[in-house]
């Protein structure tokens, strides 16, 4: 039996937040199609929805005429489903071991790196990286927990 064709939803946007709900609809749109949990779904969510406030916010710096770049791939499979995310900006990127840990004393009551903390702890795999044509890339993966009887 072959394994189902992967689906792919492309949107692309200028950096603005009111786009963050029609993102939101897609998410779960396709968080249902892959037969994800309440929970899983919740934590898809708040990663693309942090994912995205990142693009628009710290790479593309609330700039209109910057774009901000939204992927979905869906695995269709009982055994193995899974939603991969790929958010990217078109900002000057960043590199991801500069990101303050917001756990530790000192970065407890900054703002920042809170978004990306939480992308990591809520999805299964995460990938920072600047893509040879610009901006930076956050891509995301998440599994189908299976069922265990």
């Amino acid at each position: 039996m072959t394994s189902p064709t992967p689906e792919i939803v492309r949107l692309e946007f200028c950096s603005a937040f009111d786009m963050l709900d029609f993102v939101q609809l897609v998410s779960d749109h396709l968080c249902h199609r892959v037969g994800f949990d309440e929970d899983s779904m919740h934590w898809v969510s708040v990663a693309i929805r942090e994912s995205v406030i990142n693009a628009i916010k710290h790479g593309n710096r609330n700039d209109a005429s910057k774009l901000v770049r939204v992927e979905f791939l869906t695995t269709l499979d009982p055994d193995s489903g899974s939603l991969t995310i790929s958010v990217r900006d078109e900002g000057e990127g960043f590199e991801a071991e500069e990101v303050a840990d917001p756990l530790t004393p000192e970065n407890m009551l900054k703002s920042s790196g809170r978004g990306i903390f939480l992308i990591r702890n809520f999805m299964d795999d995460v990938t920072l990286r600047r893509p040879p044509e610009g901006g930076m890339e956050v891509r995301m993966v998440k599994k189908l927990a299976k069922a265990t009887l």
